[in-house]
C-alpha cells in the first residue's frame, strides 16, 4: 500500500524565469509558469487572458467534421427529425443540455428529441433497447460523449433507417465505425489544441462549425459556454490548450449565474461559481449522483436547461439527497473494499479486481478511484447480477487501463474507456481467469519499470509567505485541473499543533465518519491554520517534519488555510525513489539492522550508512495484523511501550501508542482499524525487506 507516509516525492528544481515575467505576474508565480513551460510572453498571455488566446478552427477535425456539419445542414434544410443520444456522467450530460439547446434553434417544435440511457439498465454507450425505442422517430442520431466503440449498435441504427453522427472523446476502434462522420479528437495529433476536449467540447465544437457554415453570429453560442466548463472540468480532462480556453471562458459565463438550475446548485453547495473548484467539488458531483443513485439522469438535462425556478428548484433538492446518500454508500464500500485489499499481497498482485453482489453499481467507479490513489494499482470494481459481472475500472498515472483490457476480448463480455478509466461486463465464472490475465500483462508491461512520482512539489516556501499575495498570484494560474494541478507547497521541520478531528453527521443511527483533522502548522517564520482530510490525529507526524501542503481560502472564516498532502518527520529523498543501487564494499564495522524499514525514509537512512549494511532482524513475511491483535491481547496489562514495540516486532512509536489504547479499549478504538494498521505495516516490511535483499545487502544467520 502506497499511503502518505510512503507517498514518492519529487520536488522540481528550481527555475530562474525571466524579469519581465516576474514583474508581470510575481516571483512565485513566475517559477510556476516556468516549470510548467509556459515562457514567452505571448504564450504566458494566452494563458493567463482568454481574450489574448486565438481559438482553433473546427475545421481543422478535417473532413469527418465537414461531413457531419454537410449532413446535419441537409437535416436543418429538409425537415428531418434528429435525436442526441449522450451519456450519463456530467461530461455526457451537459454535452446533450448542450446539443439540446444549440440545435434546437434550428430543429423547432418535436424535430429534435434525446436519449440517455439508464445506468443500471443499460450502462455506457448506444444499446439496442434504447435504438428500438428511437426507431421511427428520427432519420439522424447526433452522439455525445459516447458511440466510438459500439460498431455493433451503430451498425443495427443503420439497419433501422437511422444515419448517425459521433461526437465523443473515448478511445477509437481499430476500424472506422458504418456512420456519417465521427469527430472525436483521439484521432488528432497529441499537440494538437482539441486533442484533450471533453465530450461536451466536441459537441460545442460542432455547433460552432455549424453555426459558422449556417451565417449565425458565433456569439449566439456564448451563452452556452457554462454548460462546456462543467462538463471540462467534471471530466477531468488536461486544462491545456483549446481546453483551458474554453474552460476560462466558460467560468466567466458561469460565475454570472443565468441558468437558474446551476444558480441553485451553486447556492445548495455554497459556491460562487468563479472556480474549477466549485465545479469539481460542488456541482460535478451532485450531477453525478442522480446517475450513480438512480440511474435515469434525464431531469439533469432540465435541471440545465429550464427557466422554471420551482422546478429547478426541486431538482437541485433532488440531487442534494442523491448527493447525501452517495457520500454515505462510498464510504460503507471504501471501507469494506479497504478490508478486502488488505489481505492481498500487493508485492505480487499488479491488478486490483474485486467484485460483490452486493455491491451498488453506481460508485464502483469512484471507490476504484480511492483504491488507486491509495494503494498505487489499477482496480477493478465490480457487482454481479445474474452471473455477470459489471463495474468499472480506474488507472494510476503511467498504466493504460484500456490497453490492459485490450486482447482479452476472450473473456470480456464487453468493454470501453480511456487509459485512466474503463468499464467492463464479464461472465462471473471468468473473474479468475480475467483477474490472472490482466495480472500477467502488467508485469509484462510495467513490472520493470520505474514508479512514477506520486506527488510532485513545485515550490518551496516558508509559512510566512503563506498568505493573501501568494494565494493573489497563484490564482492567476487558475483554472486548476489536470495538465495544470494546483501547486503544491514544501514546509521544511514544520510543528503540528492545536490538533482537533472533524466528524460528519452520523449515518443510520451508526457512529460517525471520520472527515479531517484540523490543526494549526508552524514553523520558525509564523504559523496557519490547516485541515487533512481523511486522517486521524494521531496519524500527524511528532516534531519537526517536511510538510507538502496547498494553498486554500476559506471564505467563511475569512482566511487562507492549507490543505496537507503529505507529511513525513524525516523527510524523504527529493528525488525519483526508484534510484536504488547495491551498496558499495566500504571499509568499517558492519552495520546491523535490527529493525525491517516500514519507510522510504528508513530505507535512505540505511544508504546513507558509510559501512556495509547486515539485515539482521526476522522475516517479515511471518507478521500478521490479526495474529499480532491475539498476541497483544495476551499480555498481561498495565503494558509499555517497550513490551508492545518487542512483542508485534514494532519501532513505529505511533503504531505502538494505537495499539496500547486499543488493547485498553480507548474510546474511538476498535481491533478491526489496529490490525489494519498492522497488516499495512507489516506489508511495507516485506516489501522493502524484498527491495533491500534485492539491492544486495548482507543478511545474517538470524
Amino acid at each position: 500500500m502506497i499511503n502518505n507516509s510512503e507517498m514518492r516525492w519529487c520536488l522540481v528544481p528550481p527555475t530562474a524565469p525571466e524579469a519581465w515575467l516576474v514583474t508581470r505576474v510575481g516571483a512565485f508565480a513566475a517559477q510556476v509558469l516556468w516549470q510548467r513551460g509556459v515562457r514567452t510572453p505571448e504564450a504566458v498571455s494566452a494563458w493567463l487572458d482568454p481574450q489574448c488566446y486565438v481559438p482553433t478552427s473546427p475545421l481543422t477535425f478535417g473532413v469527418e467534421m465537414e461531413w457531419a456539419v454537410a449532413r446535419l445542414v441537409r437535416a436543418i434544410a429538409t425537415g428531418e427529425s434528429v435525436a442526441i443520444w449522450g451519456d450519463f456522467d456530467a461530461d455526457g450530460i451537459t454535452a446533450t443540455a448542450l446539443l439540446w439547446e444549440g440545435l434546437g434553434r434550428y430543429l423547432p417544435g418535436d424535430r429534435l428529441i434525446y436519449y440517455i440511457p439508464d445506468r443500471f439498465r443499460e450502462s455506457h454507450g448506444i444499446s439496442r433497447q434504447g435504438l428500438e425505442q428511437l426507431q421511427g422517430r428520427c432519420s439522424l442520431l447526433v452522439t455525445c460523449d459516447t458511440g466510438s466503440s459500439n460498431e455493433e449498435e451503430l451498425t443495427l441504427a443503420a439497419s433501422m433507417g437511422m444515419e448517425v453522427i459521433v461526437t465523443d472523446h473515448h478511445t477509437l476502434p481499430p476500424q472506422r465505425p458504418p456512420v456519417v462522420a465521427i469527430v472525436n479528437p483521439r484521432s488528432l495529433p497529441p499537440e494538437h489544441p482539441f486533442a484533450t476536449l471533453s465530450g461536451v467540447a466536441v459537441a460545442y465544437t460542432l455547433l460552432r462549425a455549424l453555426t459558422e457554415a449556417l451565417g449565425a453570429p458565433l456569439a449566439d453560442l456564448e451563452e452556452l459556454l457554462d454548460l462546456v466548463a462543467v462538463g471540462l472540468v467534471a471530466d477531468l480532462v488536461q486544462l491545456v490548450g483549446e481546453t483551458r480556453y474554453l474552460a476560462q471562458r466558460g467560468l466567466a459565463v458561469l460565475r454570472h449565474k443565468r441558468r437558474p438550475g446551476l444558480r441553485l446548485l451553486l447556492d445548495a453547495c455554497r459556491k460562487t461559481g468563479d472556480r474549477a473548484t466549485d465545479i469539481g467539488f460542488g456541482i460535478a458531483p451532485r450531477l453525478n449522483a442522480i446517475s450513480r443513485i438512480w440511474g435515469d439522469v434525464r431531469q439533469c438535462v432540465t435541471l440545465l436547461t429550464s427557466r422554471d425556478e420551482t422546478e429547478c428548484q426541486q431538482l437541485v433538492d433532488a440531487a442534494e439527497r442523491a448527493n447525501q446518500l452517495r457520500q454515505e454508500l462510498q464510504a460503507e464500500l471504501w471501507q469494506e473494499v479497504q478490508q478486502l485489499i488488505v489481505g492481498l499481497d500487493l508485492t505480487t498482485t499488479g491488478v486490483v479486481v474485486l467484485a460483490s453482489p452486493q455491491w451498488p453499481a453506481g460508485i464502483l467507479g469512484i471507490v476504484a478511484g480511492q483504491a488507486v490513489q491509495t494503494y498505487g494499482r489499477p482496480t477493478f470494481l465490480l457487482t454481479i447480477e445474474e452471473d455477470v459481472a459489471k463495474g468499472s475500472g480506474r488507472s494510476p498515472a503511467g498504466v493504460d487501463l484500456y490497453a490492459l483490457l485490450a486482447g482479452q476480448e476472450d473473456l470480456i463480455l464487453r468493454f470501453g474507456g480511456h487509459p485512466f478509466a474503463a468499464g467492463l461486463h464479464v461472465m462471473a465464472e471468468r473473474l479468475p481467469l480475467l483477474r490472472a490475465a490482466l495480472n500477467q500483462r502488467y508485469w509484462q508491461h510495467y513490472g520493470d519499470r520505474p514508479p512514477q512520482p506520486d506527488c510532485i512539489i513545485d515550490l518551496e516556501v516558508k509559512v510566512s509567505d503563506l498568505g493573501a499575495e501568494l494565494f493573489r498570484e497563484l490564482s492567476q494560474l487558475e483554472p486548476y485541473g489536470m495538465g495544470n494541478p494546483l501547486p503544491k507547497l514544501l514546509i521544511r521541520r514544520a510543528l503540528f499543533g492545536q490538533v482537533t478531528e472533524d466528524r460528519l453527521p452520523e449515518v443510520r443511527g451508526r457512529r460517525p465518519n471520520l472527515r479531517k483533522v484540523s490543526f494549526n502548522l508552524s514553523d520558525s517564520s509564523g504559523s496557519i491554520p490547516g485541515h487533512w482530510w481523511h486522517k486521524r490525529y494521531f496519524d500527524l507526524p511528532q516534531g519537526a517534519c517536511d510538510v507538502v501542503v496547498e494553498l486554500v481560502d476559506n471564505p467563511y472564516r475569512r482566511r487562507y488555510e492549507v490543505r496537507v498532502v503529505d507529511a513525513l518527520a524525516h523527510g524523504p529523498t527529493l528525488t525519483q525513489p526508484w534510484d536504488f543501487a547495491p551498496p558499495s564494499p566500504l571499509a568499517g564495522d558492519a552495520y546491523l539492522c535490527d529493525v525491517c524499514p516500514s519507510t522510504l525514509a528508513a530505507v535512505d537512512t540505511l544508504r546513507a550508512q558509510r559501512r556495509p549494511i547486515v539485515l539482521n532482524y526476522p522475516p517479515p513475511e511471518t507478521c500478521h495484523g490479526e495474529a499480532m491483535w491475539h498476541r497483544l491481547r495476551e499480555l498481561a496489562l498495565p503494558l509499555t511501550p517497550d513490551q508492545v514495540a518487542s512483542a508485534l516486532h514494532l519501532s513505529d512509536h505511533h503504531l505502538i501508542d494505537l495499539a496500547i489504547q486499543t488493547r485498553l479499549g480507548a474510546a474511538d478504538t476498535e481491533p478491526s482499524r489496529l490490525i489494519a494498521a498492522l497488516d499495512e505495516h507489516y506489508f511495507q516490511q516485506r516489501f522493502f525487506d524484498r527491495q533491500l535483499r534485492q539491492m544486495g545487502y548482507s543478511l545474517s544467520t538470524h
